[in-house]
């Protein structure tokens, strides 16, 4: 994949004490003791029994699931921070609407309610669902993307780009120079570099169908875009007759991030925001399993010709078109969640807790991703194990050691989430991140500060932390299912110090 970087200096905000000021009436709730921490706005009605295993189980779990965190059994993880995808917590009117769902095959009134909150939300005359996120992507590569074909974007998705590629097409990157530094100040790293993609319609003439967008980039952190960045990008694409495409799964966390550091945005209501965005987007589409809280996706535009051809496709792939995939209990869960994602305290949530770890652990002298973004916390694995050489998988192996001594399952987002290059060398990637995904209203404090608490006493001990090598590899997309082995012993050697210093 051709890369494109960029040299163009990104304009920035002072976001320091934004993030607990911004609520819709601009409300401010603080402790009186002075303390800095996030507060809840909700309550738990329901509980599910956590299970922590004394450490030298973890290590031969760990074993079994040949050191990739994927592969353990949810049995074994005490704090599941794998992911957000479908692992948010619902709310009880989520729960209460699946009582009422349309089991139709066609015609379903479940169907109708999504529909007419995702025209709310975002103004688009059709929509078409399916079953996730990534099904969305292999459509609109199929209808969009031909051999030969470049595909700008902020930054790549792995299924995304995957799609694109089985078509025939090549995604180049064109960020900013702040995107790929760990340490900054810009408010929105994630952002498209304007100058570069002008260059970039000179440089592949005829040959773009659609630039993406991805709201709350999620390889680099969860960092968001800017709502000026996004209506400059739609005018270049307009001036060139090619459509903006956006991949709102991250959308409710961007929304956060532009009504609390961008200046113009400040008393707008997250749906006024909502509506600006989409109104510069041509096509958008979402996994549910994010955007929404539930268990679905879907496809949202205007052109009638587009849409007729989306259509013929939605019941080949996914299920007739009123369902497309998902059960109408899935659907009316959806309508909701999205409804309820219009709600300040309701998205602000989970960037307040990833901001309160983030500073936590940069306190620490934590190597970590800043500014804080969405998604989840991101630790930089290239700084923490800079003496495991970066062919060793710096990130999936601080990912096994996080679980050893934590029994918190991470995510590995760096080299071990590329493919090998064409000669068979490991592509290395640009930023070498363990990603600690936030799930919405899912953690408690004392849990969040029981993981910061494992991940300094790690920092600590890095020394003790040691590469990995694979012991099978998947051709593609090998981070999901592929087998690694630790070089030498470090993991008992990591979890016996642990043991020593009064851990379990």
């Amino acid at each position: 994949m051709e890369t494109i970087r960029t040299s163009t200096p990104s304009r920035t905000l002072d976001i320091k004490d934004n993030l607990s000021k911004c609520s819709q009436g601009e409300r401010v709730i603080k402790l009186l003791s002075g303390e800095d921490l996030p507060l809840e706005m909700h309550k738990t009605t329901i509980v599910k029994k956590l299970n922590l295993m004394p450490i030298d189980e973890r290590v031969a779990a760990i074993g079994r699931a040949g050191s990739n965190t994927f592969l353990l059994k949810s049995n074994e993880v005490f704090l599941d921070m794998l992911t957000d995808s479908g692992t948010n917590a619902m709310s009880d009117k989520q729960q209460a609407s699946m009582f009422i769902a349309d089991d139709a095959y066609s015609g379903s009134e479940s169907f109708y309610r999504l529909e007419a909150i995702l025209q709310k939300v975002f103004r688009k005359k059709f929509f078409w669902p399916a079953h996730q996120g990534r099904a969305c992507e292999h459509i609109l590569s199929r209808l969009l993307v031909k051999p030969g074909d470049v595909i700008p974007t902020n930054y790549h998705f792995t299924t995304t780009r995957a799609h694109i590629k089985l078509q025939g097409g090549t995604m180049i990157e064109i960020f900013t120079d702040d995107a790929m530094q760990v340490k900054s100040t810009n408010p929105f790293k994630g952002n498209i570099d304007i100058g570069k993609l002008e260059q970039a319609f000179k440089d592949f003439s005829g040959k773009i169908p659609f630039v993406r967008l991805e709201a709350g980039t999620n390889l680099i952190g969860g960092q968001p875009i800017s709502l000026e960045n996004i209506r400059q990008t739609a005018e270049i694409c307009k001036a060139n007759g090619v459509p903006l495409m956006m991949d709102a799964s991250l959308l409710q966390d961007n929304l956060f991030f532009i009504k609390t550091r961008e200046a113009s945005c400040r008393d707008k209501t997250i749906l006024e925001i909502c509506n600006e965005v989409a109104s510069h987007i041509d096509i958008i589409y979402f996994s549910a399993r994010k955007f929404g809280a539930a268990r679905g996706g879907g496809i949202c535009l205007d052109d009638p010709m587009l849409a007729d051809k989306i259509k013929e496709l939605i019941p080949l792939f996914e299920g007739f078109i009123t369902y497309g995939g998902m059960s109408s209990r899935e659907m009316e869960a959806i309508a909701v969640g999205i409804d309820e994602t219009m709600d300040f305290d309701n998205i602000s949530q989970g960037p307040q807790f990833i901001k309160f770890m983030v500073d936590e652990l940069e306190n620490a002298g934590v190597p970590v991703v800043t500014p804080a973004g969405g998604l989840g916390v991101h630790l930089d694995a290239r700084a923490f194990l800079p003496h495991v050489p970066p062919e060793q998988l710096q990130a999936a192996s601080l990912s096994a050691a996080l679980y050893i001594v934590s029994g918190a399952r991470g995510m590995e987002r760096g080299t071990g989430s590329e493919d090998r290059n064409p000669d068979g060398t490991e592509c290395i990637a640009n930023l070498e991140l363990i990603r600690l995904a936030m799930p919405r209203r899912v953690f408690t404090m004392s849990q969040i500060k029981f993981v910061i608490d494992r991940i300094i006493w790690l920092w600590k001990n890095k020394e003790l932390v040691g590469g990995l090598k694979w012991r099978n590899e998947p051709k593609i997309m090998r981070f999901f299912f592929g087998e690694l082995e630790p070089i030498g012993d470090w993991q008992e050697r990591l979890a016996k110090k642990f043991k020593k210093d009064g851990g379990a």
